[in-house]
């Protein structure tokens, strides 16, 4: 894991200590729906047809869809048993981009 992935874990750990993830497939949906989230985060070892409904919808709202970590990753991340959330508070959502954008370029 690079340091990129690391500094995203982290400040994912700290959206969800301050309230600013919204959790599970259906809320994130919804979330999605109302664009109120900037970035969703869906385990690269989540199911296929789940996948595809979540690359759709994020594509179709210009969300930023992120599938770099597996399940237990992004759990562990957030310090709670969920892997689909999105981000909706857009200081994070906007360094967390930047973050995957310097992962790209190296």
């Amino acid at each position: 894991m690079n340091d990129n992935q690391i500094a995203i874990r982290n400040l994912l750990g700290l959206a969800m200590k301050a309230g600013k993830l919204v959790l599970g497939t259906g809320p994130t949906l919804d979330a999605i729906r109302q664009q109120k989230v900037q970035v969703v985060f869906f385990p690269n070892d989540g199911g296929k047809s789940q996948a595809k409904k979540f690359q759709d919808k994020t594509q179709f709202y210009h969300i930023q869809l992120v599938q770099d970590f597996d399940r237990d990753t992004l759990s562990q991340a957030i310090g709670a048993n969920r892997s689909v959330f999105g981000v909706s508070d857009q200081g994070f959502s906007k360094k967390i981009k930047q973050l995957l954008i310097e992962k790209e370029r190296n």
